[in-house]
Order: structure tokens, then C-alpha cells, then sequence
């Protein structure tokens, strides 16, 4: 409670933290402003049979504002598409004057943003499109249309409208980061997952009073909905400390150097980074097959990403593991690391400074981000297997809980630095900071 006390009392960070608060609360408030000419009713009932697929999914993406059909109805999905092929582009050296600018610092920063957010542009207008047609041709649980009256006026407003909006949200996820705390497009979507804990903490409830399970098998819900919280904090947070030594040097008439330090390698580097770029991508298909709904290939990959099936978790899992190493190779590079280890006099004990201990480097990273991603993969699909074979009541899902946790740790690990960088104890203790949220190659926020 005094670390939180602590916050208010820098001037900086109030204005910070306020700002992130003020601007989260307008994402609310546009994600309950529906489009004009929608039932609503309809559009709910839709989404609360498909709260499992992928579906359901972009709908918590979106903070629920799809399942309202709101004015952001597709929440930062566009850009976060756009922020994948950029990622793609520059990972695989596709084009080579992208290459070029991600190397020019600053001003190259800016000109890929710009980039970036074009294709955002591009990808909100056909993405909305094929989601209003989508809405236009499903039918909700006993017959209820969606659309009162699907006009071309309609779908031009409506598709105007998503795009403006999603255009504003990347807006907001901007300046939440630059002015706020925390990552801006994470933080929003992560306030889309916190909005449903309440209303699956009155469903158990629910659940316990019908008597349809019993308080026993209620109780075990929430104490392993607790565990797998620890666990993941514990993995999200876990290291591979490299150590590194440092040679004594002369420099005028002062010694220095003779130290021994680490070099810290986190488990899971890539954070929920990985299971949102996975998301993402599984969100193409949908939108190619809402442009061809009474198709029966249309329809069949409608059906595929329902969920349900080994298949679709397969593919869900492959994903978050290739992202987790894609991350990996773009935030760290060990010829880097292994250069500037060697320029100031450091090495690792056993191994000889430059190429080798950069396949040092490299050889400890491979292998520690495979646990990391089997581990993300396995809590994010074990849920769904578990509700799908055992009948298990999860109302909270394992992607859903590791962006909220991922992102609870980083905005986390935001303040702590304002704090300690002011002087300030913080949440935790020093040397646990110090250790756990300094690393090297990791997110601005760490």
C-alpha cells in the first residue's frame, strides 16, 4: 500500500498513470457505442455460442466491443496484423530498404511506424468489409437477424465507422505508450480480458447455487486457477543468468575491471508478444472466408476455427512456438552481445571472446526458449482440451490469462523502475527488482 502511495507522490508518474486510466477509460466507452442498424441482441447471442472459438477470441481482443458491434469493434487486430507482416518482412530480409531504415535509429524508427500504420489503414478497410458481410448473413439462436436493414448505405457507414475506429484506438495504444504506462496496445487488451472476470466470477457462483457443481469442485476451480497464476509468474519472470567476467584494466593511474557480473536471458522472452501474434495470424482465415459465406470451403474453415478440434490446437501451438523464436532472433543478437561483451573486457569463463561465445550465447538461447514456448503453448490450449474432454467449467482461458498476467508484469515492471529510479522502495524489494526486471535484449518496458 505505500508503493502505491508512492505513485502519487511523483508528479510525473500521477500524470502518467492518470493519463493511462483516462485513456482506457474512453476505449470503454467507445467499445459500448454500437453501430447504428444492429440488434444487439442478436450479435450477443451469437457471441455467447461461440465464446471458445476464435471468435470469441477477437471479441476479447477487442475488449467485447465486437460482440456489441461497436464503434471499435475490431480494437487494435488491424495494426497488430500490420505490426506482424512489418515483423516478417524485416525478419526474413525481404525487402532490403527496410532492412536499411531499421538501422538508421531514430528517424528510421519513425518512417517503419508510418509504414506500419498504412498497412493498418489498408488492412482495417478489408477486414471490416468481409466482417460486415460476416454479420450480415449469420443467423442468431432462433432465427433473429443481425442487421435490420443490410443497404449499401449501411455497409459503407459501417465499414467507415470500424475503420475510423481502429484508427483511433491504434491512436490511443500510441499515446498510452509514449505518455502512459505500460504498453498501450497490450494494456487495452488487456482491460477487455479483466472486464469478464467479473461476470465468470458470478457464473461459478451461479453454477455452486444451482447446485449444478458442488462448493468442493468450486473451491479446486479457483485454488488451480491460482496455481496456474504462480506458475506462470514464476516461468514469466524466470532467467538464465550467464556469467560473465571482467578483466582488470589500467586506465591513467585507476584500476578497473576484475568484476564478475551476469548476463541475464529470460525463459520466455518473447511474452504475450508470441500468443497475440498467434492470434492474430489465425484471424486471416476468418477474414478471408467472411467474403464467401454460403461457400462451402468458406464454411468449412468457419468450422475449423470454431475450435474443437486437435487440429486447431496443433496449429494454434506451432504458432506461438515459431513466434516465440521469431522474437527471439529479432530482439537478441549474440554476435552483438558477444562484441560489446568483448570490446569492454568481458567474458564468459571457460569460453573465448567473440564468434565462440556468441554460439555460446546462441546455443543456451535455443534451448531455454523452447521450454519458455512449450510452456506458453501448453497453458494455452490445456484449458480449452480440458473443457472439451473433461467437461471441466473454465471460465477463464489460458491465452486470455496469459496476456493478462504477461501484461500485469510488464506495466509492473514499469512502475517499479519510476519508482526506484526516484529513490523510491517500490513494490517489492530492491534486489529482487534489480534482478528481475533489468535484463538484456528484453521489451522498453524492461
Amino acid at each position: 500500500m505505500r508503493g502505491l502511495g508512492d505513485i502519487f507522490e511523483i508528479p510525473e508518474l500521477r500524470k502518467r498513470v492518470l493519463f493511462t486510466l483516462g485513456a482506457i477509460a474512453v476505449f470503454r466507452i467507445g467499445a459500448s457505442i454500437p453501430i447504428p442498424g444492429v440488434n444487439g441482441d442478436a450479435i450477443r447471442a451469437i457471441f455467447n455460442a461461440q465464446q471458445s472459438s476464435l471468435l470469441g477470441f477477437l471479441n476479447t481482443f477487442s475488449g467485447g466491443a465486437l460482440g456489441r458491434f461497436s464503434i471499435f469493434s475490431m480494437g487494435v487486430v488491424p495494426y497488430i496484423n500490420a505490426s506482424i507482416i512489418m515483423s516478417l518482412l524485416q525478419g526474413a530480409h525481404v525487402l532490403p530498404f527496410l532492412d536499411r531504415l531499421a538501422k538508421d535509429g531514430e528517424l528510421g524508427r519513425r518512417k517503419l511506424n508510418s509504414y506500419t500504420r498504412y498497412l493498418t489503414l489498408f488492412l482495417a478497410v478489408f477486414q471490416s468489409f468481409g466482417l460486415t458481410i460476416a454479420i450480415t448473413k449469420m443467423q442468431a439462436p432462433g432465427g433473429m437477424p443481425t442487421v435490420t436493414d443490410p443497404t449499401w448505405f449501411f455497409y459503407c457507414v459501417t465499414v467507415l465507422t470500424m475503420t475510423a475506429g481502429t484508427i483511433f484506438v491504434m491512436w490511443l495504444g500510441e499515446q498510452i505508450t509514449e505518455q502512459g504506462i505500460g504498453n498501450g496496445v497490450s494494456l487495452l487488451i488487456f482491460t477487455g480480458i479483466v472486464e469478464r472476470l467479473p461476470a465468470a466470477g458470478y457464473s461459478l457462483f451461479e453454477l455452486v447455487r444451482l447446485e449444478e457443481i458442488n462448493l468442493f469442485s468450486a473451491i479446486a476451480i479457483v485454488a488451480a486457477l491460482a496455481a496456474v497464476i504462480v506458475v506462470v509468474v514464476w516461468v514469466e519472470t524466470a532467467q538464465r543468468k550467464i556469467p560473465v567476467q571482467y578483466a582488470k584494466r589500467m586506465v591513467g593511474r585507476k584500476m578497473y575491471g576484475g568484476s564478475q557480473s551476469y548476463l541475464p536471458l529470460k525463459v520466455d522472452q518473447s511474452g504475450v508478444i508470441a500468443v497475440i501474434f498467434a492470434l492474430s495470424l489465425l484471424s486471416v482465415p476468418v477474414t478471408i472466408a467472411t467474403f464467401m459465406p454460403n461457400v462451402q470451403r468458406g464454411e468449412g474453415i468457419m468450422r475449423f476455427f470454431q475450435g474443437g478440434n486437435y487440429v486447431y490446437d496443433a496449429v494454434y501451438a506451432a504458432l506461438i512456438i515459431f513466434f516465440c523464436y521469431f522474437y527471439n532472433s529479432v530482439s537478441i543478437n549474440p554476435v552483438d552481445l558477444a562484441e560489446n561483451m568483448k570490446k569492454s573486457g568481458g567474458f564468459i569463463p571457460g569460453i573465448r571472446p567473440g564468434e565462440p561465445t556468441a554460439k555460446h550465447i546462441e546455443w543456451i538461447l535455443e534451448r531455454i526458449t523452447l521450454g519458455g514456448a512449450l510452456f506458453v503453448a501448453v497453458i494455452a490450449i490445456m484449458p480449452d482440451i480440458m473443457k472439451r474432454e473433461f467437461s471441466v467449467p473454465f471460465f477463464f482461458g489460458g491465452t486470455s490469462l496469459l496476456i493478462a498476467v504477461g501484461v500485469a508484469l510488464d506495466t509492473m515492471g514499469q512502475l517499479e523502475a519510476h519508482l526506484i529510479m526516484r529513490h523510491y522502495e517500490g513494490f517489492l524489494k530492491k534486489g529482487r527488482i534489480q534482478g528481475r526486471w533489468f535484463n538484456v535484449g528484453s521489451g522498453v518496458s524492461q
